[in-house]
């Protein structure tokens, strides 16, 4: 091929707010009727991960779940005063998915888990900061920028680099940021359990200068309880996996989420948030004490070999795997 470049940058006012959840509710009646689309993104996730060519994309907006999951791996992720980050999936029912139970336990401490649990937001300065994203350009100067590089016409890392650096800015992190709470987050993000997280953060809400824990609270008290528990196993199995073992887990936990193996919170959590937008959804089970610990191991259950995402395992066979060749599209035949 010869692609010496790729750039990508959002088509709107954001620059990927994640997957269409309508269109897995509306598929909820019928067999695996997301499966193809499912599958293609966790194998395009591992390329997206190992892709050679020089990539940046540039990040204005909005940039949420599986969009996240085409910036944080790459070379080159450029950020405005305008970007917005988040993983909010468990508060709809599902999982850190898309390769962020491998992303969200390399990031400092525990800071993953806070990240995965709460679906809390981060803010261009933070990204950088936490290591998902590379440069700070403010958005006027962006279709500049994106000028400069087409024109490079290379896709040598330092050539692109330097022109990067040179509309870029050096960014702090502002004083309330939470990343400057990491010491508070790990003390209570490093807990066993979501039961055990919540009671470590109830002993320090009232600590002075821990004001932000409220709402770190009433945000995981409203998610699934369900979608909770199977995103904290996700991230703490994600520490010692790799990432191809991050993404064929992630697969089949969203294929057994989206199969209601053990629930229907996630249909529920789309129906409250995205179709009714009442914010009300009820759960099942209702509390996090509720669900069962056989119930997640049922969720984890991993694929057949025939049946898991199929990733490559070292270069020579770097485009194999893809959905025509498995099973489910000779199925579908």
């Amino acid at each position: 091929m010869n692609v010496r470049f790729v750039g990508q940058q959002g088509a709107g006012r954001a620059f990927s707010a994640g997957g269409d959840l309508k269109m897995f509710y509306e598929g909820r009646s019928s067999d695996d009727s997301c499966l193809e689309v499912v599958y293609r993104m966790y194998w395009l996730c591992y390329h997206i991960h190992t892709y050679k060519k020089t990539t940046v994309a540039l990040v204005n907006g909005l940039v949420m779940g599986g969009g996240a999951a085409m910036v944080a791996p790459l070379k080159f992720a450029v950020v405005t005063e305008k970007t917005v980050f988040a993983t909010p999936e468990a508060s709809v029912g599902l999982h850190t998915d898309c390769s962020f139970s491998y992303i969200h336990s390399r990031l400092p401490g525990y800071l993953g888990e806070y990240l995965a649990l709460t679906g809390a937001r981060l803010n261009a300065k933070e990204m950088i900061a936490a290591g998902l994203a590379t440069h700070f350009v403010h958005s006027e100067k962006l279709e500049d920028l994106e000028k400069q590089l087409l024109n490079l016409n290379t896709g040598d890392e330092s050539a692109v680099r330097a022109v990067i650096e040179e509309f870029s800015t050096d960014v702090q992190l502002d004083q309330e940021s939470i990343l400057n709470k990491l010491s508070t987050i790990d003390k209570c993000f490093s807990a066993e359990t979501v039961e055990e997280i919540l009671k470590a953060l109830d002993s320090e809400v009232s600590v002075d200068g821990n004001q932000w824990i409220a709402p770190v609270l009433k945000s995981m008290r409203r998610s699934s309880p369900t979608g909770l528990k199977i995103t904290l196993r996700s991230v703490r199995e994600g520490r010692k996996q790799s990432l191809q073992e991050c993404l064929k887990k992630e697969f089949g936990l969203t294929m057994n989420i989206l199969r209601s193996v053990i629930t229907g919170d996630v249909y529920e959590g789309i129906r409250a948030l995205s179709i009714d937008k009442d914010n009300a959804p009820k759960w099942s089970p209702a509390t996090v004490e509720e669900v069962k610990n056989e119930d997640i191991d049922r969720v984890f259950e991993p694929f057949t070999s025939g049946h898991e995402l199929q990733v490559p395992s070292d270069d020579s066979n770097r485009w194999s795997g893809k959905h025509e060749h498995t099973v489910y599209a000779k199925s579908s035949q």
